[in-house]
C-alpha cells in the first residue's frame, strides 16, 4: 500500500486493506500488507493505529502556480530532488517485501513507490480519486498496470493506451460510514436540547474546519437556528468564537447548536441524523454523500488542485443531486441555498434520491476485486 499526506487519499487506501483483509479471510486465508509513506503523515499515525507494518520514505511536493516559472522555487527544487531518494529506499523496500501486488492511492509519496513497483516488475494498481487524475496519478498511470477511477467520467480525459487499462470502481468509502444511527448521535453528543421536529444540517468544513465557512454560519446563525438544529465541525481554535455567536440569543435557539473542534468516530451518526450538509466538495466527501444520498450544499475550496472541487460541485448540482455555491460565498447566498431545503421535505428528498444515483457503497469491494485478481494472477 501506498498513498497518504491527506484523508482523501490515506482513507481510501485503509478501507482497501480492511476489505481484502475481510475477503481473504473469508477464504481461509490470509494477507500481509506493508504501508508505504511519509513518516510524519497521516498515513503513519492510521497505519500504527491499525496494526499495520509501516515503512517511511522520502517524497517531495510539487507547489503549483498558474506562472510555470514561479514553480522554479528553491522548495520546489529541493522537495525534487528528493525523489531520487525516495525512489532508492521504496525500491529496497518493494525487493525486501516482494508484494504480489502493489496499490497506490496517491498523494506525492505513492510516487516513489510506484516507480519501484515498476523497476521491480511488480504488478500496479493506481487508483484515483477525483474525476480529472491529479499531476502525481497522471505520471503513473504511464507505468500502472490497471488504474481504478472513481467515476466514469474520467475514461474520455484518459490517453487511449491508458484508457485500455482502466476500470471504474468509484471511491471507497469506510463500511462504518454507511452504518451509521441518528439516535445515538443524539446520545453520544447530548443533544438533548435539539427540536427533532425540525430539520438538522451538519456543517464541516473538514478536520481543521475552514474560516470562511464559520464565517458566512455566524452570520447565518440567528436565522438558521430558527429552521433548524445545526452540528458545526468548526475546527479545535474555532469553538469558543462559534459558540460566543449564539450568546445573544434566547436559549432556545442556543440549545440547536453545537459547535465541536472534531467529529470522529460519531461520523457516521451524525451523517445519520443530518437532513442536510453544508461542506467542501473534496472527493472523499462526495464519495460519503452521494454513497448514503445526503442533501448538501457544497462550498468548494477555491485553492483546490485544478479547481477540482469546484468540479466536483458544478457535476453534482448540474444533476440535482447538491447545490454548490461557485461565485461569491456569502451568508444571503448560502441561506438562499438552504432555505428551500429546510422548508421542503419532498425537495430534500429528491435530491437525496439524485445523490444516491452518483453513488457508489460498493466501490471498496470493486477496487479489492482489481487488487486480488492481479495478485493471484501475478500481474497478467
Amino acid at each position: 500500500m501506498t498513498g497518504g499526506g491527506t484523508g482523501g487519499h490515506t482513507y481510501p487506501a485503509l478501507t482497501a486493506v480492511r476489505t481484502t483483509r475481510s475477503r481473504v479471510e473469508a477464504d481461509g486465508s490470509s494477507a500481509v500488507f506493508l504501508w508505504v509513506g511519509t513518516g510524519g503523515g497521516l498515513e503513519a499515525r492510521t497505519a500504527e493505529r491499525e496494526g499495520i507494518p509501516f515503512q517511511a520514505v522520502a517524497t517531495g511536493k510539487v507547489r503549483r502556480a498558474r506562472n510555470p516559472l514561479k514553480m522554479l522555487s528553491w522548495v520546489n527544487l529541493r522537495d525534487m530532488g528528493r525523489v531520487p531518494l525516495g525512489v532508492g529506499q521504496a525500491v529496497r523496500a518493494v525487493r525486501a517485501f516482494r508484494p504480489d501486488v502493489v496499490l497506490a492511492t496517491g498523494g506525492y509519496v505513492s510516487v516513489p513507490v510506484s516507480l519501484a513497483a515498476w523497476v521491480c516488475r511488480r504488478p500496479l494498481v493506481v487508483h484515483e480519486q477525483t474525476v480529472r487524475l491529479g499531476l502525481a496519478n497522471r505520471l503513473l498511470a504511464r507505468v500502472a498496470t490497471a488504474v481504478a477511477v472513481s467515476s466514469a467520467s474520467t475514461l474520455p480525459l484518459l490517453p487511449a493506451r491508458v484508457r485500455k487499462r482502466a476500470v471504474v470502481t468509484g471511491n471507497p468509502v469506510r463500511p462504518e460510514i454507511l452504518d451509521g444511527h441518528a439516535d445515538k448521535a443524539i446520545a453520544r453528543l447530548v443533544l438533548d436540547l435539539f427540536d427533532r421536529a425540525r430539520p438538522t444540517v451538519y456543517v464541516t468544513g473538514g478536520a481543521q474546519g475552514a474560516a470562511q465557512i464559520n464565517g458566512i454560519v455566524g452570520d447565518l446563525l440567528p436565522w438558521l437556528l430558527e429552521q433548524a438544529n445545526v452540528i458545526h465541525q468548526c475546527g479545535p481554535t474555532a469553538v469558543s468564537m462559534m459558540q460566543s455567536a449564539t450568546e445573544a440569543l434566547p436559549k432556545e435557539l442556543a440549545g440547536r447548536y453545537l459547535p465541536v473542534g472534531f467529529v470522529g468516530a460519531e461520523l457516521p451518526d451524525v451523517f445519520a441524523l443530518a437532513d442536510v450538509v453544508v461542506s467542501r466538495s473534496g472527493a472523499g466527501t462526495i464519495a460519503e454523500l452521494t454513497a448514503l444520498g445526503v442533501p448538501s450544499v457544497l462550498v468548494p475550496l477555491a485553492s483546490s488542485a485544478g479547481g477540482e472541487q469546484a468540479h466536483n460541485a458544478r457535476q453534482l448540482a448540474e444533476a440535482g443531486a447538491a447545490t454548490a455555491l461557485l461565485d461569491k460565498v456569502t451568508p444571503d447566498a448560502l441561506r438562499d441555498a438552504l432555505e428551500p431545503l429546510l422548508a421542503d421535505p419532498a425537495r430534500r428528498r429528491e435530491m437525496a434520491d439524485k445523490a444516491r444515483e452518483h453513488g457508489r457503497p460498493d466501490a471498496g469491494e470493486r477496487l479489492v476485486d482489481v487488487v486480488l485478481d492481479l495478485a493471484r494472477s501475478g500481474g497478467r
